[in-house]
């Protein structure tokens, strides 16, 4: 037939029979789709590919540099000043406000690229049957109703039902989180499976791993899983960092208290009978003090500094802000499959000559031994690794793996028994083979011995019992009776159990002159010698373990989130070490918001679970107050990852998708460097901590020194310009250089921060106020000191100087919170003492240099102001010490 329907309605395509889906979508399996029939389908469904928002323009993220309530009061305190007409400081307070957003600007500046990259997945050239013949077409054209023409290695480019399969398994882990390639047949699945289990079905950027398939399109585009996850990933908002969340709170803050104190000194400038333009002057001035103007350069340069670090520590953190944002994470959501396991089915368990062995060695290298769990000496592996090397179409090439990983596993496994399969190969050649079915559940291959053929045969164990007549034990082969039966029958029990994926292995040999390679070869699949079990599964990562414990001191709790079975997914997290319940995706729909949160708050594990599954977990942990971080590789962690807090994406493993998703790669893959992430997110924090305490206390000494002036009879002691010459310039350099502090001792022993706690607790207040009390009265003293010796340009520059010089010593008072900062790693930072002797150079430079002089209204002073600025400047030090010294003798 050669028309389509116009649309394709919604349909649960594996609930019906193969014919069945060709008569709905009016298509003939052996002739496909006509031109004029797939051309028309195009103008109906549109392209097959992923559709997505246009990308912001660069104008508008720059114009998000000035949405920020600190540079809001800036720009009005710098059109205040213009219109007054005091232009210098409108032209300065400008710049400064402009240098910033640039700064944010180049920094943030990320194009939202995860919908372009799933773009880039789709297969470009897909393999059709179209008028009767195969035909290779560009991906975007395939409709609904074309018939796909798979093999091993291609990438499917659409969703599709298998109409026949002849010996196929598909990898789907990249969608599901399946660790196994999956085994697809024709036959129509009753009820409502998971996406795992929908095994007549083909998705979209899967890859056939094994076999042929012949599959109907019956989605294309974004009604494609695929697409749907887009839309999810479209629609999902990114969320606010906890220090987005504290800083914006703090500046809001600020900026009422700067609105406040302006007031009331516009005020009682009025009220005194001050000039309108000086009072206008001096609140400009007052603005400027009460605002941190260097807190958004300051954290970004920290921020980018950690950057740094963590990058060269395996970890790139793609969004700013979220840099610190793990240092308060209290759950981590991992993914299983790549992420906490290696993703390479290792063999771990085998039965051979009625005795147990375990298998140690990681990967496809065949490094690791075969190890017996009795005391008896190690048997002659050959007759059961010979079947391991030989029955297999994978192979191992300098470590990695061509073709199935549960073959791989076996190929590892003979490499670690001593047996190099391509030398067999070439001892014993193959002449036939029987592939893999699922309807016969094993694989045999034939191979020339001689006068002999040999038939080595692996699949499931309960089917090649009932085709064995014999089993080969230490003494020979020997009939296969009740008891031996049972024997093997209690060891797959044993190794399902555990979670292992269990296959068995047989083979027989043959006279040479009775085989016909061309013949019937079934018959031969009776009578079969069994030689033992093997149980292969996907190990953990051994530094998870670690880094899980690691975590879990640290008070962060880890949960796996899988798209595996549920008893893969509960050993696998025994063998971790996480504890909780496991529940399946399935126990978690149509529960309430409460009832959600409840169930994911105790449970350790989720299995089965789909992306939106992964999402509402998510969600539900953030709704109880958690910090989440969500790991993942796959396409399927895509829009968890973006709504967790902090996203982590494996950049070896790690499909583009997920990388673009999340905020954070691991270039390493390693679970454990997640470890390295929060200790320096926590390091990052605490180090902006004590910038924001060392800016605020210069902030709090500028404002009081600013409003006690006029309650003392004295004019406004700086300039607006001195005052971002402070803030910018003398506090900047040195504040950049706390953010490479070395993480203080025991930074991992305390539980995460609250998410919600304030920066600036009562207690941290109080001391920052009693160290701007302290600066504004040395600052105050020094500028009336300066009046009475030496008149007001004098006076204000020593007042200036000493209000920079205060700076020099409270840096150390922001070092160390609570203990004295004359210890051991008082010298420890060679970039701190750099910066502070350039910015005093600075200011000597701005008080004895003829044009800097014109732009700061300074003058010069002699060694002895310079000595008697230093002494006064020392006090905020000093007084602190003395402070911490009696409170250590309160413990």
């Amino acid at each position: 037939m050669n028309t389509l329907p116009a649309t394709v309605p919604p349909r649960v395509w594996y609930a019906e029979t193969p014919e069945r889906v060709a008569a709905d979508l009016q298509v003939d399996m052996s002739v496909g789709l006509s031109t004029a029939a797939a051309e028309a389908g195009l103008g109906v469904h549109g392209p097959n590919r992923i559709s997505g928002r246009p990308p912001r323009p660069a104008w508008k993220k720059f114009l998000d540099q000035f949405r920020n309530v600190l540079v809001l009061v800036l720009i009005g305190a710098a059109l205040l000043a213009g219109v007054v007409g005091d232009l210098k400081d409108a032209i300065v307070i400008a710049v400064v406000v402009l240098l910033n957003a640039t700064l944010g600007f180049f920094q943030e500046h990320r194009a939202e690229a995860a919908l372009s990259a799933l773009k880039k997945m789709l297969a470009p050239v897909a393999r059709v049957r179209r008028d009767g013949h195969p035909a290779e077409i560009p991906a975007e054209a395939l409709v609904p109703g074309d018939i796909l023409l798979l093999e091993a290695g291609d990438r499917i480019p659409a969703d599709a039902r298998v109409m026949r399969a002849h010996a196929a398994e598909v990898a789907e882990a990249a969608l599901t989180g399946e660790s196994q390639a999956v085994a697809k047949t024709p036959a129509a699945i009753p009820g409502t499976p998971p996406l795992a289990e929908q095994h007549n079905m083909v998705f979209m950027n899967t890859v056939v791993t094994r076999g042929r398939i012949e599959a109907i399109v019956c989605a294309t585009g974004m009604r494609t899983e695929m697409g749907k996850l887009a839309s999810l990933l479209a629609e999902t908002p990114e969320s606010a960092t906890p220090l987005q969340v504290q800083l914006d709170a703090l500046g809001t803050r600020l900026a009422a208290i700067a609105g406040l104190v302006v007031c009331l000194i516009f005020a009682i400038g009025i009220l005194r009978g001050d000039a309108l333009i000086d009072t206008v002057l001096t609140a400009i001035a007052l603005a400027v003090a009460a605002i941190p103007e260097g807190l958004p350069a300051v954290v970004t340069v920290t921020l980018a500094l950690g950057m740094h670090r963590m990058a060269k520590r395996h970890a790139i953190v793609k969004k700013l802000a979220a840099v610190e944002t793990l240092g308060c994470t209290t759950v981590i959501c991992s993914d299983k499959t790549g992420t906490l396991t290696l993703n390479q089915m290792t063999a771990r368990r085998a039965w051979f000559l009625g005795r147990r062995f375990a298998v140690t060695g990681d990967g496809y290298a065949g490094a690791g031994t075969i190890m017996p769990e009795d005391d008896a000496p190690p048997p002659d592996w050959l007759p059961l690794l010979a079947c391991a090397a030989l029955c297999t179409d994978a192979r191992i090439r300098d470590g990695e793996l061509i073709g199935d990983p549960t073959e791989g596993a076996l190929l590892a496994l003979a490499a670690r028994g001593g047996v190099d399969a391509p030398t067999l190969a070439g001892q014993q050649p193959r002449i036939a083979e029987i592939p893999f079915d699922s309807t016969h559940k094993f694989m045999a291959t034939f191979h020339h011995d001689g006068a002999l053929v040999r038939m080595w045969v692996k699949g499931a164990p309960d089917v090649l019992l009932t085709r064995a007549c014999a089993h080969l034990t230490a003494a020979g082969e020997v009939a296969l009776d009740t008891a031996a039966r049972e024997d093997f029958a209690a060891h797959n029990t044993a190794f399902a159990q555990d979670a292992l994926r269990v296959l068995m292995l047989a083979g027989r040999t043959i006279p040479a002159e009775d085989f016909d390679p061309a013949g019937d070869l079934m018959v031969w699949a009776d009578g079969l010698t069994l030689l033992g079990l093997v149980g292969i599964i996907d190990p953990p990562r051994p530094e998870a373990r670690d880094a899980i414990r690691i975590c879990q001191h640290a008070g962060v709790a880890v949960k796996m989130i899988t798209g595996d079975h549920r008893a893969t997914a509960a050993a696998i997290a025994r063998d971790l070490g996480l504890t909780g319940e496991v529940r399946e995706g399935r126990e978690i729909e149509g529960l309430t918001q409460p009832a959600l949160a409840t169930l994911v708050e105790g449970s350790a594990v989720f299995a089965r679970v789909s992306p939106e599954h992964k999402l509402h977990i998510v969600e539900a942990l953030k709704a109880r107050g958690h910090v989440v971080a969500m790991t993942g590789d796959g396409v399927n962690d895509a829009p968890a990852l973006k709504t967790a807090d902090i996203g982590v994406a494996m950049g070896i493993t790690g499909t583009e998708v997920s990388k673009e998703a999340a905020t954070l790669v691991l270039t390493d893959d390693n679970f454990a460097t997640i470890v390295g992430a929060v200790k320096e997110g926590r390091t990052i924090y605490d180090n902006i901590v004590k910038f924001v305490r060392f800016q605020l206390s210069t902030n709090i000494g500028a404002i009081l020194t600013v409003v006690g002036a006029p309650l003392f009879g004295m004019p406004t002691p700086f300039t607006a310009i001195q005052i971002l010459w402070v803030n910018i310039i003398m506090d900047g350099p040195p504040a950049m250089t706390l953010g490479v502090e070395p993480p203080r001792p025991g930074i991992m022993d305390a539980p995460p921060r609250p998410a919600d706690g304030p920066i600036l607790t009562r207690d941290r207040l109080w001391r920052l106020g009693l160290y701007g009390l302290t600066m504004a009265a040395g600052t105050l003293a020094a500028y009336a000191w300066g009046e009475h010796h030496g008149g007001h340009d004098y006076a204000v520059t020593l007042a200036f100087t000493t209000f920079v010089l205060f700076q020099f010593f409270n840096i150390f008072n922001a070092r160390a919170e609570h203990e004295s900062a004359f210890n051991r790693h008082f010298l420890s930072n060679g970039k701190l003492w750099s910066a502070l002797f350039c910015v005093v150079a600075l200011q000597i430079l701005v008080v004895h240099w003829g044009p800097a002089q014109a732009i700061f209204d300074t003058v010069d002073l002699s060694l002895a102001d310079w000595g008697l600025a230093t002494l006064v400047a020392a006090g905020v030090l000093v007084l602190e010490e003395i402070r911490k010294l009696f409170s250590r003798w309160g413990r």
